[in-house]
């Protein structure tokens, strides 16, 4: 069993579950929440959900659901150095992707114009509704009734607005407060992940380069060292010993700063860290700015490329045009959001486009182009 430090979280002492249910034997209640996240459709539909690169661009580049898997892995390492919990980790990192739209950031950004007048949609908050209401396999609950803190960390950012409608699970946006140490965690490995592995499918793509990365200094000191152990190396595998070397470089001075700002701060407790004026999870500030040199790089020149700006474009179009013709008329929709949407459609209309944007967000990048062709495209009617 691993030992856990007395500010982690204890799935003993669990805040539970909107349902009550019996402790699982042999299991712990977190690791039934990882399985639980595992075995949802949610889940399985990452496979075919993409960050920067559309599904149809090629095989090697990342979906959401290696990054989730990269996330945890990342985070699990983090966590049994630290002694947090491994299996919250874990089910915090491989559930923070589930509510993402298809075509990563483009398409939460158009289905979130879309719901301006209906409420907004952001993707932390889709997500934590997939896991309490969208998910239907269980008899005695809607969701996956998953415990409080795998929650807690599934919800990394949150309007204080949308936080009022949240109950417990909101509150610490009100007040001001802190989630736990496996939670931050999880946040930061993401951050790891995501920067680190769109370098390197950015090279993979040809839409970033090794010398223009060469002026970011997180990526030159690892690459210069590669360089002289191994001057004869090919391209490639540079990139993976340099983009490898990366990580490692982060994720060391990410235990290290934070086991010296848990130190500081005297915590003992789980409720102590939910308390602190501010997260306990961090780098040093030189390794802060060097992940930051990193992120708006990317942003400049990865992320801003011409060809990504037009698959954004495109993207856009097929989530507000979808979005648009299933509220004129909501019997275009599949059987089983026709007759909620239906229902929804008596309540009101920001009831009905909330149903809309959870079947429009539950696609997979090649459901949603093959769905825009069937609505849109002369002989596309199945």
């Amino acid at each position: 069993m691993q030992k856990l430090a007395p500010f982690s979280a204890d799935p003993k002492l669990t805040r539970g579950r909107s349902v009550v249910e019996d402790s699982p034997a042999y299991r712990s209640d977190y690791q039934r929440d990882r399985d639980r996240i595992i075995h949802s459709a949610a889940f399985r539909r990452l496979e075919y959900k993409t960050q920067v690169f559309v599904n149809h661009e090629g095989d090697l580049f990342r979906t959401r659901l290696t990054h989730s898997i990269e996330v945890a892995q990342i985070a699990r390492s983090i966590a049994r150095v630290m002694d947090l919990n491994e299996d919250l980790t874990e089910a915090i990192s491989l559930a923070h992707d589930l509510g993402h739209t298809p075509f990563g950031h483009s398409g939460q950004d158009a289905l979130n114009a879309c719901m301006k007048d209906y409420g907004g949609f952001e993707h932390n908050l889709q997500s934590l509704r997939v896991v309490d209401l969208l998910e239907e396999k269980y008899a005695e609950f809607p969701g996956l009734n998953l415990t409080y803190e795998t929650r807690e960390g599934i919800l990394k950012h949150c309007s204080k607005a949308h936080a009022r409608e949240l109950g417990d699970i909101g509150q610490r946006f009100l007040a001001g407060t802190q989630p736990g140490l496996e939670a931050q965690l999880a946040n930061l490995a993401d951050a790891i992940a995501y920067n680190n592995h769109d370098v390197d499918d950015g090279l993979r793509c040809g839409l970033i380069s090794v010398d223009q990365l060469r002026e970011v200094k997180l990526f030159a000191d690892q690459c210069q060292s590669v360089s002289q152990l191994y001057p004869q190396l090919e391209e490639r595998r540079v990139i993976h010993e340099t983009v490898r070397r990366m990580i490692n470089y982060l994720i060391v001075d990410l235990v290290e700063a934070s086991q010296e700002s848990i130190r500081k701060a005297g915590v003992a407790t789980i409720d102590e860290v939910r308390d602190y004026p501010h997260p306990l999870i961090v780098h040093s500030d030189k390794v802060r700015e060097e992940a930051l040199e990193l992120k708006q790089f990317l942003r400049r020149n990865l992320y801003s490329h011409y060809r990504v700006l037009r698959m954004s474009k495109k993207a856009a179009r097929v989530i507000s045009e979808l979005f648009d013709v299933f509220l004129d008329d909501y019997r275009l929709l599949p059987e089983h959001y026709h007759a909620l949407s239906a229902e929804m459609a008596g309540n009101s209309t920001a009831l009905l486009a909330r149903v809309i944007a959870d079947y429009v967000a539950g696609m997979t990048d090649r459901f949603a182009i093959n769905e825009y062709r069937r609505v849109f495209e002369p002989g596309e009617l199945t």
